[in-house]
């Protein structure tokens, strides 16, 4: 029986996946057509106990990023602000939250949601959730305190947009939580009102996205809290599957 001849890029892709290689880019494919039958050189497999890492560091990703952060001019927000908020956290958080932007306490602190809405996503994420504050990732869409505690402006939000996104593709976490409207339509780029946005999964860059109340608006709606958990409730049964 005479075997069966391969391609060069079907050996190519045999020799990567014996080395341990599980994703390879299009180009690299197309190249391999390319090449000639001559015969290559052997590619000689990582022992089993010494593996590449899967993914670059994200704990120095973010810490990156929070040094470019506090240096950050790309928008007006950078005139008044005392401290720049780039989110803390877990490196490796399954879950991450995203609010609208710093209030006082966190231009004060630079840590976020550490004021009256912040105890309340505290309660949420202990009492409610059993986790550890450190065990999740909190951030927000802008990194600095709009005045006034007001709104972002869209081009605020999107003098910003490049380091959320960064911080998101370093966490690669299992769902993000969207707290308020500020930060579901930046994920999700919409204009739809939360209570349309809410009560649904959605996606962003092939993540499930929980959109549910800021806790700010449920100090002042505490009927919401209700659905509010609702939403948590599926934020903590997506990280869990």
């Amino acid at each position: 029986m005479v075997a069966a001849m391969t391609s060069p890029p079907e050996r190519f892709l045999r020799s990567l996946r014996a080395a341990g290689v599980r994703r390879v880019p299009r180009g690299h494919i197309e190249a391999a057509a390319h090449v000639h039958a001559a015969p290559a050189a052997p590619v000689v497999a990582q022992p089993a106990d010494v593996a590449a890492p899967a993914r670059p560091d994200s704990a120095a990703a973010l810490a990156a990023i929070a040094t470019e952060v506090a240096a950050c001019t790309r928008c007006g927000l950078c005139e008044k602000r005392t401290l720049t908020v780039p989110g803390e956290g877990s490196p490796t958080a399954d879950i991450v939250f995203i609010g609208e932007g710093p209030g006082a306490d966190e231009d004060r602190t630079g840590r976020p949601f550490v004021g009256a809405a912040g105890q309340l996503l505290d309660k949420i994420i202990t009492a409610g959730m059993k986790l550890r504050r450190e065990d999740v990732f909190i951030g927000n869409v802008v990194k600095c305190r709009p005045p006034g505690n007001r709104n972002p402006t869209p081009d605020e939000t999107a003098a910003c947009a490049d380091y959320l996104a960064r911080q998101i593709d370093a966490l690669a976490p299992m769902v993000l939580c969207a707290l308020g409207k500020v930060a579901a339509h930046q994920l999700l780029d919409t204009t739809l009102s939360m209570a349309r946005l809410r009560g649904r999964v959605h996606e962003y860059r092939g993540i499930p996205v929980i959109p549910t109340y800021h806790p700010a608006y449920l100090l002042r709606n505490p009927a919401a809290k209700v659905e509010t958990w609702q939403d948590i409730q599926k934020v903590m049964e997506i990280a869990a599957s």
